[in-house]
């Protein structure tokens, strides 16, 4: 028979073990080995059975066993080093305090759609939320005051698995709140011993119905973690159903979790500041375009909310742009949240809907895609989060360059290199995902991987290369047995007896080459691209003397029919009798299956096509495990290959036939594996030990360890983005007059624009045949109309000339000083240029708004070029 409802009792720990519900309660236990040990010391069987669960074990966990912790007075001793290292990693001061004190922010709200912190929490579909939970658990080791703002998905993202046929198939279990990791954000009640009530947020949705949301916190060592959740009674089905599931549903369900996000995710965090005390976000970082509605929730706060400044809509815009960043994700149109104009219109009417009183025609020009080959009748979420943040950033520096090709057309009279669209190269958490034993190695040899040196990996020179082989294999053993017990699993699910898996037993070898891909399933990774040719594959696989064995996992998007094509066209190769123990695919994709994954490959592959790959942080964990990368020059890779710490796959950029580029790259990357590989792997001195191969080991460490770490990443997000933004909040916030007076003027520029020209250049100095060392004079006449020269700066633009189109190449920008002024508003300019280079040598002049409080020349849109 089957329950109507199901929730979990937690159990009630005895007070001398009462430090177990202390340690489970803060996910910190999902990075620190010394904490797991204490739960694996409950109940070493029962620690593996619930996946490593402390909230799953301590529920199962017989009272009994409790008791007898209780009087054990070596397990007491552990206990208790381990919740006291606890507090001390929560109150203790770190880098943040000691390095960027008071001038930093003193809080930063973090939005995501999705987390990947632990498998016990599946918050996660992919990269964005394993990026997300990486960047959780580093602010966290690292000080940084953040506050994460998610949804709780009743379903999380699905559970994969495979039909006989190789077939990918959907499971979405029901996630109890209860059995999970979390508790309810609840008012307080001074002076009583009621817990106080749930917090409520209440958000307006169209055709004057109300969505209702509690807010679960997940502690992540120092940083909470705030998850809303709307499967509440008082919901009607359709709203309470807006958390059922990660990126499932229609494009209206998908609106209606990203006014969640954004504009309840904002009054979640004012209630968790109001309730706790926590100072209130200066900075608010949005990572991907899902959580941009929280712009417009800041906007109604400054403009028609009771206790707010009262600003008029232009004003609030300065305000809120100032402390946000944007990071973007997407190097392809299609992976960003595009919703109908009229629908989003539908929601945000004139006083109703999410965001009561906020004009609603102004906020969809927020969103519009008013540029050459835009469509009218979109809503771009992308966009939207341009326009509401002062800074913006891709994730690797490609990616960089790649998003301002994208979002070029809100910027169009400026090239592409002054799009204010920077990057910051994604980083990932080295305890999460890095061996312990590994870890361990390079900690005993005083490495200190925390302080982020450049340096910090060159311990691995005193590391005898046979500690280092043998180390390897000892992962690589590990992921065998990994594999066998998953694959078993898998084919037990698909249908097969135990009488016929008596050849899972020798799937995989401990001693051949091992090669990994495990990613998302959308077309343009790929996964396929090693099957072009069968049979070329099939003779690596079984080579009578250098054999390669590959492990590879995804899951392809519910919806994507052509991604499970290929899912199944990898299992069907991988099912084949002669091959299947040199080639396995394994469902179901998770964190958990990628901890052992990682370090248990020598190669890690990924051939995306060039240049869809934003980042691509699976590599970078391999690296950290002394596995070497073999992939198409994209993402990170294109940034810190250095032809000496793996293998970069010929890419055949400008092929425009698809079917031609994947055969010459997939034949490539054949040959690099035949030719270089394997044959570099399998070279053995006279003691067995690949020196050449431990070589590279040593220097991926040596090369990639300190830029992959996200200990990097977080830090430059502090330098580059959280600090700026802190000061600009800081300046523009102190009493609003900033942000008025920014308003006024960019209004006044807006509209006065159109007087601002060019008139005449000059240049001097310079005689019929220049030489290097010779200086031009350059003088511009410029009209500013109903400007003035303190709204304005000239500048003279220069460098080498490249093409028959007189492009300039890498140009320099310098100010053009203001000589005089003459009757009409026009003003004469003047500035000397040096000429240090030889070669063709070009120059323009153009004329840009100047104001203190802008952050980019480009910020405005507002460029005059000299013709």
């Amino acid at each position: 028979m089957r329950a109507i409802r199901r929730f979990t009792v937690r159990p009630v720990l005895p007070e001398p073990v009462a430090a177990l519900g202390e340690l489970a309660g803060n996910l910190r236990w999902s990075w620190h080995p010394e904490t797991q040990d204490v739960f694996a010391a409950v109940d070493p069987e029962r620690w593996e059975s619930t996946g490593r669960d402390p909230v799953r074990l301590l529920g199962e966990v017989g009272s009994a066993r409790l008791e007898e912790l209780s009087t054990d007075a070596a397990f007491l001793e552990r206990l208790d080093a381990a919740a006291a290292d606890l507090r001390h990693y929560l109150d203790a001061p770190r880098w943040y305090q000691r390095t960027v004190g008071e001038d930093g922010p003193q809080g930063i709200a973090y939005f995501s759609p999705e987390y990947g912190i632990t498998a016990v929490l599946p918050q996660y579909s992919g990269g964005l939320g394993i990026l997300a939970g990486d960047h959780l658990k580093t602010a966290s080791d690292l000080g940084v005051p953040l506050i994460g703002v998610g949804l709780l998905y009743r379903h999380g993202y699905f559970r994969q698995s495979l039909s006989r046929e190789g077939w990918q198939q959907e499971r979405y279990p029901v996630l109890d709140p209860d059995g999970l990791p979390l508790t309810l954000l609840r008012e307080v009640s001074t002076g009583s011993t009621d817990p106080g009530e749930p917090v409520r947020i209440e958000i307006g949705m169209a055709g004057g119905q109300t969505l209702a949301a509690r807010v679960f916190l997940a502690r992540v060592g120092r940083v909470p973690l705030l998850l809303l959740d709307t499967d509440l009674e008082e919901n009607p089905a359709e709203l309470r159903e807006v958390t059922d599931r990660l990126y499932g549903g229609t494009t209206e369900h998908r609106i209606r979790q990203e006014i969640l996000l954004g504009i309840g995710g904002v009054r979640a965090v004012r209630a968790y500041c109001r309730i706790t005390g926590a100072p209130a976000p200066e900075v608010f970082h949005t990572n991907e375009g899902h959580a941009g509605f929280l712009g417009l929730e800041r906007i109604r706060e400054l403009t028609v909310a009771e206790s707010g400044p009262g600003l008029s809509f232009e004003a609030a815009v300065e305000v809120a742009r100032a402390g946000t960043v944007f990071t973007t994700h997407t190097p392809v149109p299609a992976g960003i949240d595009r919703f109908s104009r009229d629908l989003v219109a539908q929601y945000f009417a004139d006083g109703e809907g999410p965001v009561p009183g906020v004009p609603a025609d102004r906020l969809l020009a927020l969103g519009a895609e008013d540029y050459d080959g835009g469509d009218p009748g979109v809503f771009n979420m992308a966009v939207m989060g341009f326009r509401l943040a002062q800074r913006a950033n891709g994730v690797s520096q490609l990616h960089g360059e790649v998003s301002r090709g994208m979002f070029s057309g809100l910027w169009p009279a400026f090239d592409e290199t002054e799009v204010p669209i920077g990057s910051i190269t994604n980083g990932v958490h080295a305890p999460t995902w890095v061996a312990r034993e590994v870890l361990e190695l390079v900690a005993r040899e005083g490495a200190d991987l925390d302080a982020g040196g450049p340096d910090a990996w060159d311990v691995v020179d005193r590391v005898p290369g046979d500690v280092v082989w043998s180390l390897k294999r000892q992962l690589r053993e590990r992921l065998v047995h990994d594999v066998r017990r998953r694959l078993a699993k898998s084919w037990s699910e698909r249908g097969a007896t135990p009488a016929e898996l008596g050849w899972v037993d020798d799937v995989l070898d401990p001693d051949v080459l091992t090669i990994g891909f495990a990613r998302r399933v959308p077309s343009y990774k790929r996964l396929t691209l090693m099957l072009r040719d069968p049979e070329r594959l099939r003779a690596l696989l079984l080579h009578p003397e250098r054999p390669v064995q590959l492990v590879i996992a995804g899951k392809a998007h519910p919806a994507d029919e052509g991604g499970k094509r290929l899912i199944q066209e990898i299992v069907r190769f991988a099912d084949a009798e002669d091959v299947r123990h040199r080639i396995v695919f394994l469902p179901n994709y998770d964190i958990a299956m990628a901890q052992p994954l990682y370090p248990g490959c020598d190669v890690w592959l990924n051939n995306p096509l060039r240049p869809y790959e934003a980042c691509g942080t699976s590599g970078m964990k391999a690296a950290l495990n002394g596995g070497l990368n073999l992939s198409i020059l994209d993402g990170w890779w294109d940034e810190w290959y250095d032809g000496e710490n793996g293998w970069a796959i010929p890419s055949a950029d400008g092929v425009e036939d698809p079917d031609r580029r994947d055969d010459l790259e997939a034949t490539a990357l054949y040959e690099l594996i035949e030719n270089e590989v394997a044959p570099r792997f399998y070279d053995t001195s006279h003691d067995g030990l690949p020196l050449r191969w431990i070589e590279m080991v040593r220097h991926t460490l040596k090369s990639l360890g300190p830029k992959v770490l996200a200990t990097r990443m977080l830090r430059d997000y502090v330098r580059d983005l959280y600090v700026p933004a802190a000061r600009s909040a800081r300046d523009i916030n102190h009493d609003f007059a900033g942000a008025v007076e920014l308003a006024g003027w960019k209004s006044r520029v807006r509209s006065a624009w159109d007087g601002v020209r060019i008139d005449h250049v000059d240049s001097a100095g310079v005689s019929d045949v220049a030489q290097v060392g010779d200086q031009l004079s350059v003088t511009a006449y410029v009209s500013l109309g109903e400007l003035a020269p303190e709204d304005v700066e000239v500048q003279v633009v220069h460098g080498r000339v490249r093409g028959t189109e007189d492009t300039l190449a890498d140009p320099v920008v310098a100010p053009l000083e203001h000589a005089e002024a003459y009757e009409g508003g026009r003003h004469r300019y003047a500035a000397t240029v040096p000429l240090d280079r030889a070669g063709p040598f070009g120059y323009t002049v153009r004329v840009l708004p100047r104001h203190a409080r802008l952050t980019a020349p480009a910020e405005l849109g507002c460029v005059t070029w000299a013709e």
